[in-house]
């Protein structure tokens, strides 16, 4: 398996290519995500006036939400990806969101002094750490004692059909190969207690996890292809390894397939999250 800054340099080239697609389909990835990132806060507790720090921040979610709930503390927005980091400064100013910053840096060497926040959340950035165990021990050295940890990571693909419908598409044209147990990928943090277990390594305590169910709802099969083409890493990289004609191919079964969840003229393709919470002694 390649070291980590190996992959982390592979992260940054392909998450920076995914920053258009996130940001073109904002309103429907936050409609899907947003039950997780409002899990992540009841499994916080935040209170205004606190220091948060949000992990893997993306286009800058739970970070803004929390920022915005709670204008009187800060929250600070930390990506391996600057230009991912660009889409939440972007969308801060348009919501007039002010108490934030944002710092281009990996997970597992944060550029923070020991007990600066009150609380750290990890939305779907767990499974793609090169070393998850360091990289929970940065978060509990950051956080004040006392502080709360919450994660989300997804869990089996065939509870996930949002991303299955596609995968299961491109598996007719491609040999998708069988990832590394340990290797950084989408269902790497899966199994219910892997992520609890690093939360225990590391000396957190009270800690707890629970499902939480979402829905990718699009106005067509057709656009369902769109999203998940332009924005789930997995099917990106994928449909990467295939001429025009066999993508068009994988457009069509997934576009097929995708109907069975069409209802009440949407289409609504469920799918199921993690989330972790921990406290800090």
């Amino acid at each position: 398996m390649p070291g980590p800054e190996q992959i982390r340099d592979s992260q940054r080239q392909a998450w920076a290519g995914l920053a258009a697609g996130w940001a073109k389909w904002d309103s429907v990835i936050m409609d899907q995500l947003g039950p997780v990132g409002a899990a992540i806060m009841d499994g916080l507790g935040v209170v205004d006036g606190r220091r948060h720090l949000d992990i893997a921040s993306g286009t800058g979610e739970p970070g803004l939400s929390i920022a915005r709930r709670w204008p009187a503390g800060h929250v600070v927005l930390t990506d391996l990806v600057p230009e991912m980091l660009d889409v939440a400064a972007r969308r801060a100013r348009a919501q007039g969101i002010a108490n934030i910053d944002t710092t281009v840096c990996g997970a597992d060497e944060l550029p923070f002094d020991g007990d600066s926040f009150d609380s750290v959340s990890v939305r779907f950035g767990y499974m793609f750490f090169p070393d998850l165990a360091r990289a929970t021990a940065e978060f509990a050295r950051v956080l004040k004692p006392g502080g709360r940890l919450c994660s989300s990571v997804w869990i089996e693909p065939e509870r996930n059909p949002w991303t299955a419908t596609a995968m299961r598409a491109i598996a007719t044209e491609v040999v998708l190969p069988t990832p590394a147990p340990d290797a950084p990928g989408m269902f790497r943090c899966a199994a219910p207690g892997r992520v609890s277990a690093l939360y225990a390594d590391v000396g957190l305590s009270d800690i707890a996890e629970w499902d939480v169910p979402v829905h990718l709802v699009t106005e067509s099969p057709d656009q369902y292809w769109q999203v998940v083409s332009e924005h789930v890493a997995p099917v990106v990289a994928a449909l990467r390894q295939v001429d025009q004609p066999a993508r068009e191919r994988i457009r069509a079964r997934a576009v097929a397939d995708v109907r069975a969840f069409k209802a009440n003229g949407v289409v609504r393709v469920p799918g199921l999250a993690r989330c972790i919470v921990g406290t800090a002694p």
